[in-house]
């Protein structure tokens, strides 16, 4: 029986290193609600220094983070302009219209994870009472659905242009900006300069268990830190998770290059294997996506199900489409077991 298994599904599997660990045990605390946690303080200071902002603000999920930044730029009945494939849009359970009041306008996605300039100007409503306002607009680096691609800092710095034009806001998801900045080899204040807030996740390829972190001017935070509380997310000795927080800016962030190169060892090694299509063969960040070819006869779940069996762990996210994504707790040698596993499964199902 295996013991162990090649998780594949998310990088939000990652448990926190040995050293984060430590860090975590010894952490120095207080009370953040209260503003007197230290070890928070740090974090949120560093985090705005990298992403070259004046202040920050630990949140708990990214999905809080997103919902804290739409809620302190946007008022009821305001519009938010999103990608259709967005995880704001898709996976964040309708937070900014449930708890906000917040309308959604939705252009499309194109292949590279942008929204065209074009679409943008469309979407911007008039001033009219029929209508609610345009208030923000808001992009997604790494794109998840795109297939983990990265949107270029030329591209950030137009919308964030065009966004100061229409006197819009622009928020940036950034659960994987760090990711994008190490495929681009630009530091990731770059991506986010025109952005008037971004989240970022500590807990997907950072490695840290809990946490994300909402960056702005020091105005939105003071703001953004009514909202958080508002939402249920004031934590109390949070540098418990804040510890591992620090460790995941400082030591995790050169190194999401290996799983970038694992990702595409992955999908070059599963463009051999019969049954399936490769969609993205040259993956820019940490995400696979393929399909199974129409002559199996297999489904996705099926196949994900036999994969289990054979210690791998795989995502699902359509009756024939599977996501897999690389992180620090996938070495070389898992990425070879995966792929003997894909090729076990697949060959019975293949077409003769």
């Amino acid at each position: 029986m295996i013991q162990s298994f090649i998780d594949l599904r998310s990088d939000t599997v990652t448990h926190p290193t040995p050293e984060m660990r430590q860090a975590m045990a010894q952490a120095e605390v207080g009370d953040d609600v209260m503003g007197e946690d230290p070890t928070v303080n740090r974090l949120e200071e560093l985090a705005a220094e990298k992403l070259g902002k004046e202040a920050g603000l630990f949140i708990p999920s990214g999905t809080m983070g997103n919902l804290a930044a739409i809620l302190t730029h946007c008022g009821r009945g305001d519009e938010m302009i999103v990608g259709h494939l967005s995880h704001t849009y898709l996976f964040e359970a309708g937070g900014s219209a449930a708890l906000g009041g917040v309308h959604p306008f939705v252009v499309p996605n194109q292949p590279d994870g942008t929204l065209r300039l074009e679409d943008l100007r469309k979407a911007v409503r008039e001033d009219d009472p029929h209508y609610p306002t345009s208030r923000l607009i808001i992009l997604e680096n790494t794109h998840n659905r795109c297939g983990g691609v990265v949107l270029t800092p030329e591209y950030m710095q137009a919308v964030g242009a065009f966004a100061r034009e229409k006197q819009l806001k622009l928020h940036v998801d950034g659960a994987r900006i760090f990711n994008a900045a190490v495929a681009l080899q630009v530091p990731v204040a770059d991506l986010v300069r025109d952005a008037d807030s971004v989240t970022f996740c500590l807990s997907k390829g950072l490695c840290a268990p809990v946490g994300s972190v909402l960056c702005g001017s020091r105005e939105f935070i003071y703001r953004a830190r009514r909202i958080r509380k508002q939402l249920g997310g004031g934590m109390r000795q949070a540098g418990i998770l804040a510890a591992a927080g620090i460790i995941a800016l400082e030591k995790m962030v050169d190194r999401l290059a290996e799983d970038h190169a694992r990702a595409r060892l992955l999908a070059e090694r599963l463009c051999g294997v019969k049954g399936l299509v490769v969609e993205n063969p040259h993956p820019q960040t940490n995400m696979v996506y393929l399909r199974l070819e129409e002559g199996i006869s297999i489904d996705a779940p099926e196949v994900s199900a036999q994969l289990e069996k054979l210690g791998v762990k795989v995502d699902w996210v359509d009756v024939r489409r599977f996501r897999l994504v690389t992180h620090y707790w996938v070495n070389d040698e898992d990425i070879h077991r995966a792929l003997a596993a894909f090729a076990q499964v697949l060959r019975s199902f293949s077409p003769r």
